[in-house]
């Protein structure tokens, strides 16, 4: 007689099957498809083209002394500041425009709504208002530099600290605050500038007006670490920006500790933004420029991605535009102007296609 097989217990039956492969761990990638991480590669690699073009003539054109000579390399290196200066403000403000539009959730707004220029403006007009030409002296150097950066961050602090903490924290509030702040700010400085002589107005003017020929050369190792490690602290947390974006419902169910992420990242954005207008003086809508410009050639979520080429794109627009207008047009301090007139419009047209804030 056949022997019957014995059934298989009840702790067998339970065990869940085996398969001879392991399904693989899931993760996410940065892009959608390999067709668009294929074409982020070649967009960056055109970028990175352009910027070494735009590097090459800073530092070449209109240089007469033969390429190579020493005469050409003592020339190049007066031209050192400028190139580094264009580095630094394109890593400020599209890197800090990026994290500040995922903060609030809203890609119209930009940090200059906290009234980081608007207090510039105040800073730079009182100096001169209340100590004549002297009081433009005063405000320079790398004592006036560092106290311009920290009022700044004090500045945000307060606001952070008053609108973003306790049960009602809101981050539209925050810039509806903002707003009237740096209104108000501007009007102060609109009355202070009615009552200056006109080389006191000639002389804050100049000041006012973004340019690279602002900046001063002693600022530099100052600037440069305070952005690095702001930038530092976004990239290391770029995953959580990530979550982020997804909106503050689904990142609080992801187990995102949301008013903590979006104060820290407010706070970098702060850094960025006080070591940028301190250094070559307000732009509104550069930051905007270069993030919408990311955004559409970039078509990722990821914000590492979004980092690196916010980096390339604002400097090959702010170096293209500074070689363009110093050596064709020979207008070098309408640079700031230039880029915000292009900035400004196309603010204007995306509001105007997207149809509402």
């Amino acid at each position: 007689m056949p022997e019957i097989p014995a059934a298989p217990s009840i702790a067998a039956s339970m065990r869940p099957a085996t398969s001879p492969r392991s399904a693989p761990p899931r993760r996410t990638l940065p892009f959608a498809t390999a067709a668009r991480g294929r074409r982020y590669a070649i967009v960056m690699t055109v970028l990175v083209a352009l910027a070494v073009a735009v590097a090459a003539g800073i530092f070449a054109w209109e240089n007469p002394m033969p390429l190579g000579s020493d005469g050409f390399w003592r020339i190049a290196q007066l031209r050192v500041t400028s190139l580094i200066v264009i580095v630094v403000v394109a890593f400020c403000q599209g890197i800090a425009t990026i994290a500040f539009q995922t903060v609030t959730a809203n890609r119209i707004v930009t940090p200059s709504l906290l009234g980081f220029e608007s207090l510039y403006t105040a800073i730079s007009t009182a100096a001169i208002f209340f100590f004549g030409v002297s009081g433009a002296l005063a405000v320079q150097g790398v004592g006036a530099y560092l106290a311009q950066v920290a009022v700044m961050l004090l500045f945000s602090g307060i606001l952070y600290g008053l609108l973003l903490s306790g049960r009602r924290a809101n981050v539209q509030i925050m810039l509806l605050v903002g707003i009237i702040l740096g209104g108000a700010l501007a009007a102060f400085s609109t009355f202070l500038q009615r009552l200056l002589t006109p080389t006191e107005f000639d002389l804050l003017t100049a000041r006012l007006i973004g340019s690279v020929a602002n900046a001063d050369a002693t600022y530099l190792p100052i600037a440069i670490p305070l952005a690095a490690i702001a930038v530092v602290a976004l990239m290391w947390g770029a995953r959580r920006l990530d979550v982020l974006a997804l909106g503050r419902p689904v990142a609080l169910g992801l187990g995102s500790p949301h008013r903590r992420d979006a104060i820290l990242t407010l706070l970098a954005v702060s850094v960025l933004m006080a070591v940028s207008t301190s250094l070559i003086g307000p732009m509104t809508f550069f930051g905007f420029l270069v993030a919408m410009l990311t955004y559409q050639l970039a078509d990722t979520y990821s914000h590492r991605r979004m980092f690196a080429m916010a980096w390339l794109v604002g400097f090959v627009v702010l170096g293209g535009a500074y070689v363009v207008l110093k050596h064709v047009f020979y207008a070098a301090g309408s640079v700031g102007i230039i880029v915000e007139i292009v900035g400004g419009t196309f603010f204007l047209v995306f509001l105007l296609r997207k149809g509402r804030l």
